[in-house]
């Protein structure tokens, strides 16, 4: 029997890893939710206010790579329950803080413990399933996965708005003591034997150097201008050098803290670099559509969340059917058309105008949700039911933080790629208006007519109005050109289905139970 063999309840595990992955997903979109009112709370000013989001990616991409080999370590009892207690702990005091620094510091701590929960959860349902029943496991972590982020802006704006920002971490400490109270007590590893691989310092300290140096500039980038930042500038040669040593180093050495030889499986190089995509377009995609219901739409906060949650909880019935049927089809089939219904859920976004009724916002949402389910529970079993036991812990790490990158370079990358379309249609837009034109004179005159003795220059005011409103028209325009280009580069990921392998049908494999 394999060191990596897990026995106990299946239930019990199931429900273990299911509670600690959507309480780590959930967080994260919660606090997204509250980042106004924790400004308000400190008087942060604006500049300063997402370290809260960003130091808690920094230390998650660092951990998240590393999970195999702790697992390897600590074996999947200890180091996933010390993991949820880390994360729990980390929460309550994040609860407690008392000023920004506090609340950055104890949300670093979250993102180590948080790290490690969603690969581990991944890890241990697949190790615990037998190979047939792979599809369900898969299924059964992405309803963990994905409902974080479908409750979370309500949970989060209903939890602000009967209480205060504070009780969106300290709803965490019911639902994580429950979890690694679960995870203690129904996972066993009856043949574990602690790894007595050398410690990798050198890989550890590249991969913490190069992964924190790239999530700090692919989250503060827009904010700092990129590279007219020195600062920016500095660290992303930083992120190159660190992480191109890093992967030199991690191919050489016999005992690496990071296993890159799983990319040899074909399959599974070609469902990781599906996954990445699917991240940049997912996270991008969810980005800025809430962008656009805020900014254009005037939506609240919770407004947002209602419409995500009404457009996504088709997911929490999808998914348990695609595990539990999807086997019986091809799963590149199912992947494929995935991917083209969320090329269209992108395209549908991409037609929006600023009059747009409910309905019509919910139902790219909807689309995406039914899609994301085809590719999400395929795809995870393509990636990791070929590989050996004993690699899936390395393997899943890996697969989750090029997930976690794609978003975060998806994030960057539009919300630079808005602000720079935007300027470029207002330009356009304004070199067709000519102000001595009738047209242009007939909608002053309305404008001023209007406006009335309200102000004391109406002809200021009505060129002002004017001038709003053609920058709303070049922003709905800025944001269908982005939603454009994300459709186009989704699709690419349809060349790398072909490059899927079937997972043979109804092949043990050791170690499960």
């Amino acid at each position: 029997m394999q060191s990596d063999a897990i026995t106990g309840s299946k239930a019990g595990i199931t429900i273990a890893a299911m509670a600690a992955a959507l309480m780590s997903v959930l967080d994260i979109s919660i606090v997204n939710v509250a980042l106004s009112d924790i400004r308000a709370s400190f008087g942060t000013p604006l500049d300063q206010i997402a370290w809260v989001s960003t130091g808690y990616m920094m230390a998650n991409v660092v951990v998240i790579p590393m999970t195999g080999w702790l697992q390897r370590r600590f074996g999947y009892r200890r180091y996933f329950t010390a993991s949820i207690l880390m994360f729990t702990a980390a929460s309550v005091l994040c609860g407690l803080s008392w000023n920004l620094p506090s609340l950055v510091v104890f949300r670093i701590l979250q993102g180590i413990g948080g790290g490690a929960i969603i690969p581990t959860s991944q890890a241990i349902l697949f190790a615990r399933y037998p190979r047939e029943e792979h599809g369900m496991a898969g299924a059964l972590f992405g309803l963990g996965a994905v409902t974080g982020p479908l409750l979370g802006p309500t949970v989060g704006g209903m939890l602000i708005e009967a209480a205060s920002w504070h009780w969106i971490f300290l709803i965490n400490l019911p639902v994580g003591l429950f979890a690694a109270w679960m995870a203690w007590r129904h996972i066993d590893q009856p043949a574990f034997a602690p790894t007595q691989d050398k410690v990798d310092r050198y890989g550890i300290a590249l991969l913490a150097v190069g992964m924190a140096s790239l999530q700090f500039v692919l989250e503060e980038g827009n904010r700092e201008d990129w590279f007219d930042s020195r600062k920016i500038t500095l660290l992303a040669v930083v992120a190159g050098v660190a992480l191109i040593t890093f992967i030199v180093h991690e191919l050489e050495t016999p005992q690496p803290v990071v296993d890159l030889r799983v990319f040899a499986n074909r399959s599974y190089t070609a469902a990781t670099g599906i996954n990445f995509i699917v991240g940049t377009a997912l996270f991008a995609g969810s980005f800025l559509f809430s962008l656009y219901c805020g900014t254009v739409m005037r939506y609240s906060a919770l407004d947002i969340g209602l419409i995500f949650l009404k457009g996504s909880v088709i997911q929490l019935f999808l998914m348990p059917l695609i595990g539990r049927f999807g086997g019986k089809v091809d799963g590149r089939m199912l992947v494929g058309l995935g991917i083209i219904g969320m090329c269209l859920s992108l395209w549908t976004n991409g037609h929006l105008s600023s009059t747009a009724d409910e309905a019509t916002l919910i139902l790219p949402v909807f689309i995406r949700a039914c899609s994301l389910g085809m590719v999400f529970v395929p795809l995870s079993v393509m990636a990791l039911s070929d590989l050996r036991p004993d690699q899936r812990g390395n393997a899943a790490g890996l697969y989750n933080l090029t997930r976690e990158l794609g978003g975060s370079i998806g994030t960057a990358w539009m919300s630079s790629a808005l602000s720079r379309t935007t300027k470029v249609n207002f330009t356009a837009l304004t070199s067709h208006v000519d102000a001595y034109s009738q047209v242009t004179q007939e909608q002053v005159a309305a404008i001023r007519g209007a406006v009335g003795s309200r102000v004391a220059d109406p002809l200021g005011a009505a060129y002002s109005i004017l001038s709003q409103r053609i920058n709303g028209q070049a922003l709905v325009r800025a944001f269908n050109a982005n939603f454009t280009v994300l459709t186009a580069i989704f699709a690419l990921s349809l060349v790398l289905v072909f490059m899927l392998k079937k997972p043979a049908a109804g092949v043990k494999v050791e170690g499960a139970h």
